[in-house]
């Protein structure tokens, strides 16, 4: 079942990293797999039910602060719910600081790059796709950082390096 997580999280990161966004499929898929393995008793991680559903929660509702005040795409926040359900609760404070460690860098080179444009092309990719309005759309807000993506990457990094202790 460890492998179908690896494989959630590659599509979370390749997704958020090129459209900038963590579409409800994915995340619902990944939120049933979670729910699908502690029900038959083949959750990869050894966390318990009481464990993945306050994970979910504290995931869920930690993060929705920061989509209330414009700092988060709702996809972020669904999939650290997600997320919660899959590692526990006990995990999720390791993947957010290494997860917001890599947001930070992202918008430090970003901001870095913005204002002395040596590379050009490195600064796109970090911006993101493009966000002009098609025709008749409504502008929407610029999204720079795929915090999705990069809880993805701290957690898998977690699955290497974390649980080992």
């Amino acid at each position: 079942m460890a492998s179908v997580f690896l494989v959630w999280l590659l599509f979370i990161i390749v997704y958020d990293c090129r459209q900038r966004r963590a579409p409800n499929w994915l995340v619902l898929a990944g939120a049933a797999a979670a729910l699908g393995a502690l029900a038959f008793g083949m959750q990869p991680f050894e966390t318990d039910w009481t464990s993945a559903l306050l994970g979910g929660g504290a995931g869920f509702g930690f993060l929705l602060l920061f989509y209330a005040f414009g700092l988060m795409g709702a996809g972020d926040v669904k999939f650290a719910g997600a997320l919660g359900l899959w590692v526990g609760l006990s995990a999720l404070l390791p993947i957010w600081i290494g997860a917001s460690l890599m947001a930070g860098a992202h918008s430090v080179l970003w901001l870095a790059l913005k204002r002395w444009p040596f590379f050009p092309r490195l600064a796109l990719m970090l911006t993101g796709p493009s966000q002009t309005p098609e025709s008749g759309a409504s502008i929407r807000r610029l999204r720079i950082i795929p915090y999705a993506a990069y809880l993805a990457l701290a957690t898998a990094a977690w699955m290497v390096w974390g649980r080992q202790s």
